[in-house]
């Protein structure tokens, strides 16, 4: 590009024409005559414009950044910062329950009204039965059935003593197949033993029940001490053809004691009229039950047992059946456990605590399909209002700001010039990404008890805008936002840059791009950690405004300087 003085040398040495002379036959391109000489100004203006033209854009190696946006100055500054994160929301009780029914028939009660506050477990709504309360008592009936038929089965599964005593004799061992009444053992109880003497009958007509008698046992001469148990009403003929009565005579047996064995008693004065042997005070033979195989033995001769105890197990058929029984009662019961679920949807309760804000049936009503409809299904709605939340979406940029705890600040269009509190409950990590855009939802709970800000007006289902107030940084040095680039880069104003105004900008080559560490950051300033001191300035991105002198004016930021 040839200078303004090239050009004005240029026009001022072109050759005037000469008068009468036609056009030259060469192939120079002609100029019109100089009239006059170009004012002294205006060559001036010229050679500046161009000196700048070439100085901005063609000169090379320039000394500092290339500077051909506009900028604004701002100086770097103490301020404090608030990081805060906005979103909006809509308000919600801390729990809402739509009550709906599983059955259909008549209400029979509904013992509540709108507006009403009721505990969880509380009757909302009985339901006539109808059937349903008479299939449970048969499911009832089915299962005790069920229980009983097991029990037999598992008792003949292992037969058992009846009484306490001594096993006298075992019948049976393992492996013998038995059913039913075939004798397992004989038990006897000889924890009181029993001794019948005949008595002359006037004699025997003297005595009385319950009265004291001394017992002689036969070989060892020793007496015990027994009682009148019985007298017999017919007269017997005895030893020489002498009337003689039976007298059954009870004594507890020290433990020496043998069915058998020959003793003779006195009541008193009176001698029993000849001797007789001791017996068990009970016998019993154990039977079999049900078929099966014997799997044990539990007991031998000699051996005691209490009234209860298992003399044998038998296995096989009896096993088997003790298992269907099983079976025929676990199927009962669980018939049982439906009958009364089914029963149990007749009666409606609470499924929460809270208040009815809606109550769409009544009693005398009937629960049909078409009236469930016409309801969308509910026949009371329930909120809690011991606290009111709200959940709202917050970018993926903000997320790491948010941390459950921090305080909240809320407003509502519904009720200009309130602000509400609250506090971040809930941060949920389960993004939601849109084209590329993740957003996070967190829970804030409102401050003080929900029927109380409804009072004041903050209801559910309102949209309310929250701030929420995270850290908070005094003092700290701050550029604008604007004025770092990516990789946290920003232009300083090195001297000689500026103007004595500290706005214009003066000599572009005169600033430096310097990397900086970050801190916290607001909507409008980030905190400079290291890379800048308080008295310098930066230059942020705005429009210029170019002076007919060439220089370019930076207008103020608004920073605190």
């Amino acid at each position: 590009m040839a200078s303004a003085q090239e050009l004005l040398h240029e026009q001022t040495d072109l050759p005037a024409a000469q008068p009468g002379e036609g056009p030259k036959k060469r192939g120079r391109i002609k100029f019109p005559k100089l009239k006059r000489k170009l004012p002294v100004k205006r060559l001036v203006a010229l050679a500046l414009a161009a000196g700048a033209v070439y100085w901005l854009f063609l000169r090379p190696g320039g000394g500092g950044p290339d500077i051909q946006a506009s900028y604004t100055a701002a100086p770097v500054t103490m301020r404090d910062i608030v990081v805060s994160v906005s979103g909006t929301g809509t308000v919600t009780p801390a729990d809402s329950y739509k009550v709906g029914a599983l059955v259909t028939g008549e209400i029979l009660e509904a013992p509540f009204a709108e507006g009403d506050r009721v505990e969880k477990g509380a009757l909302l709504y009985r339901v006539d039965p109808g059937a349903a309360q008479t299939a449970l008592d048969q499911a009832q009936l089915n299962v005790r059935q069920a229980q009983l038929a097991y029990n037999d089965l598992a008792a003949a599964q292992r037969p058992a003593a009846s009484l306490a005593g001594v096993v006298q004799q075992v019948h049976v061992q393992r492996g013998d197949q038995v059913s039913p009444g075939t004798p397992i053992a004989d038990i006897a109880d000889l924890s009181v033993m029993t001794l019948t003497l005949p008595f002359q009958s006037a004699d025997a007509a003297r005595l009385t029940l319950g009265q004291s008698a001394a017992v002689t046992l036969d070989g060892t001469m020793e007496t015990l001490n027994a009682t009148v148990e019985s007298v017999s009403t017919a007269d017997l003929v005895g030893n020489g053809g002498s009337l003689v009565r039976q007298v059954k005579l009870r004594l507890h047996n020290p433990g020496a004691l043998s069915p058998d064995q020959s003793a003779t008693a006195r009541v008193g004065d009176i001698a029993c009229a000849a001797g007789g042997k001791l017996q068990a005070n009970s016998r019993q033979t154990i039977t079999a039950q049900t078929s099966g195989e014997v799997t044990e033995v539990l007991v031998t001769a000699g051996s005691r047992v209490a009234a209860g105890d298992a003399l044998a197990v038998l296995g096989g058929s009896a096993a088997s059946a003790l298992e269907n029984a099983a079976i025929t009662l676990e199927n009962a019961r669980l018939n049982l456990q439906s009958a009364q679920d089914a029963l149990n949807n007749y009666t409606i309760t609470a499924p929460i605590s809270g208040t009815v804000v809606e109550k769409s049936f009544k009693a005398g009503d009937k629960i049909e399909s078409e009236a469930l409809s016409a309801a969308n299904g509910t026949l009371a709605t329930l909120y809690d209002m011991s606290q009111l939340t709200f959940r709202m979406a917050v970018n993926e940029l903000d997320i790491n700001k948010v941390a459950v705890g921090q305080r909240v600040e809320i407003t509502t269009e519904a009720l200009s010039g309130q602000i509400f509190t609250g506090t971040v409950d809930k941060v949920n990590i389960n993004g939601t990404t849109t084209n590329g855009f993740t957003t996070y939802p967190i829970t804030v709970r409102l401050d003080g008890d929900g029927t109380e800000l409804a009072r004041q007006g903050l209801r559910p289902g309102m949209n309310v805008s929250a701030t929420i107030i995270g850290q908070s940084v005094e003092n700290a040095l701050c550029v604008p936002v604007g004025a770092v680039s990516r990789g946290n880069k920003l232009l300083v104003a090195a001297p000689g840059a500026l103007a004595e105004d500290g706005t214009t900008v003066l000599d572009p080559t005169k600033t430096e791009e310097r990397q900086v560490v970050l801190g916290a950051s607001d909507d409008s300033y980030v905190q400079i950690l290291s890379g800048l001191s308080q008295g310098e300035t930066v230059l942020v991105p705005g429009q210029d405004q170019v002076q007919t002198d060439g220089s370019v004016v930076m207008t103020d930021s608004g920073g605190e300087g």
